[in-house]
């Protein structure tokens, strides 16, 4: 009899543990890279065929006025995984070499030191997996990085567990080299292991083995797809368009036009037809959609989807060969259809199934919502730029998202209530997004007051964000 209190306290302690580990919600977050607004086949705007993220739209809640905080990959993502504005955490411009724009194949002496290799989202920033951390989650992404190459800035040095994937931008489906040079990683550690499968497959398999690792206890899955970005290869027939499995392009129209004489590197030369880079940008939504979809199932299979909050957008506005509509502009402009972005989320019983949110929300909520739920430990002094949007979703509140402000080298906007300002060398305007969401009516000089505001604001917030502590790696300090 003895030995019996010790046992009873140590089955009472695994209870315990099991029963605080059921109460944890899993994480599953999915990136695409470049999709349109447009981009769901329930919306029937165009023949694509999605049918694993209209499953999502079905089984949990789409969201039609859901930001990212720029128009363009690297900002974007530094944002989400910090919760603060691209202008507080030191990453608001590209971390990427501008020379293959011009065709230039850096040597491998030649790239260590440029600044794609070199520069990375400043070291006090921290990342949400860290945070998941103190709450017991184990944490792994598969898929595009995008924040620094360096051992410091590489996932697994900011608190994810596991990580395979690309380092930058972009890259060559295959090859998985970014215009030459070789760019997936295991952890630490440079990898041509996998060299000529294509990049859709690879994170899908380092998704589904994660998963069955640790399906049993609290998990972040982070799974930024590089598809359906534009191919970085240097080749003019494969930049110019998507790459993706015959199977997928099969499924699709055939194409009667696959090229056309267009310029490239200053040169006339071969490149695909615009009818080409349609049909392979919706064959790469369909090649990730159904890796979405083994996601999804195991999630069924193994009887977890109730405790796990699956998340997905598009890092920014959609890309060539995308469907932006109703929106205006796409990718790298200031136009709605460069910040607005596809999105859905869904967590059975905690999110409506089936439903539209029109709510203004932001990818800067991300990271205080899964805090929250994880009950994670964040710093008191940590200046988040966003909050909880779960009672939104839920529909037990409004959001308190009022404003929201964008900036690009000389490219401004501002969001302020329905009202829109949108400030660049070339183009730009006032807009009331409640009747005029395509930013068609310039209402500029009838209301002339509405725009002292918005440029009033986003003076506001500028100072808020020079007066932020300085962070790396593009501000002089």
């Amino acid at each position: 009899m003895k030995f019996v209190r010790p046992l009873v306290c140590i089955l009472t302690a695994l209870a315990c543990l099991q029963t605080q580990a059921a109460s944890k919600p899993n994480i599953v977050l999915i990136v695409s890279d470049d999709q349109g607004y447009g981009d769901f086949g329930i919306l029937k705007q165009r023949n694509i065929i999605t049918p694993n993220l209209d499953r999502l739209c079905r089984e949990g809640t789409r969201l039609t006025s859901f930001y990212v905080s720029w128009p363009a990959c690297t900002p974007s993502r530094g944002s989400l995984l910090t919760g603060r504005y691209p202008q507080r955490n030191g990453v608001y411009d590209m971390i990427r070499n501008e020379a293959p724009d011009y065709g230039k194949k850096y040597t491998h002496a030649e790239y260590q030191s440029t600044f794609e290799r070199i520069g990375g989202m400043d070291e006090r920033e921290i990342l949400l997996p860290k945070a998941l951390k103190t709450a017991g989650y184990t944490s792994a992404i598969y898929g595009k990085w995008d924040l620094g190459t360096l051992k410091r800035y590489l996932p697994t040095s900011r608190g994810f567990d596991d990580f395979y994937g690309f380092v930058n931008t972009g890259i060559d489906y295959y090859t998985h080299e970014r215009y030459g040079v070789p760019s997936m990683y295991r952890n630490l550690q440079p990898t041509e292991e996998d060299k000529g499968t294509y990049a859709t497959y690879l994170f899908e398999r380092e998704a589904m083995r994660f998963l069955n690792e640790n399906w049993e206890r609290p998990f972040f899955l982070y799974l930024p797809f590089n598809a359906p970005h534009g191919s970085s290869a240097l080749d003019p027939k494969i930049r110019g368009t998507i790459q993706a499995p015959e199977k997928y392009e099969k499924m699709y129209p055939p194409v009667k036009n696959l090229w056309r004489q267009g310029t490239r590197y200053g040169k006339e030369t071969t490149v695909p037809s615009k009818e080409k880079r349609v049909r392979d940008y919706m064959a790469s939504v369909t090649c990730m959609d159904e890796s979405i979809g083994r996601v999804l199932n195991f999630l069924d299979e193994k009887k977890i989807a109730d405790n796990t909050m699956v998340i997905f957008f598009s890092d920014n506005g959609g890309g060539g060969g995308s469907d932006n509509r109703p929106l205006k502009g796409g990718k790298s402009r200031m136009w709605e259809g460069g910040i607005r972005v596809c999105s859905v989320m869904r967590w059975p019983g905690r999110i409506p199934a089936g439903k539209v949110n029109h709510e203004f929300l932001t990818s800067l909520e991300i990271f205080p919502t899964l805090a929250k739920l994880a009950k994670a430990k964040v710093p008191a002094d940590l200046i988040l730029d966003g909050f909880d949007l779960l009672p939104v979703l839920q529909g037990k509140k409004k959001s308190p998202r009022k404003e929201m402000f964008w900036e690009r080298k000389d490219l401004r906007a501002a969001r302020v209530g329905n009202w829109k300002w949108v400030d660049t060398p070339t183009y730009g305007g006032l807009f009331d997004l409640s009747k005029d969401t395509g930013e068609k009516k310039d209402l500029s000089e009838a209301r002339p007051d509405m725009l002292r505001k918005l440029k009033g604001r986003f003076a506001n917030w500028k100072k808020e964000m020079e007066e932020a502590e300085p962070r790396g790696p593009f501000r002089d300090y």
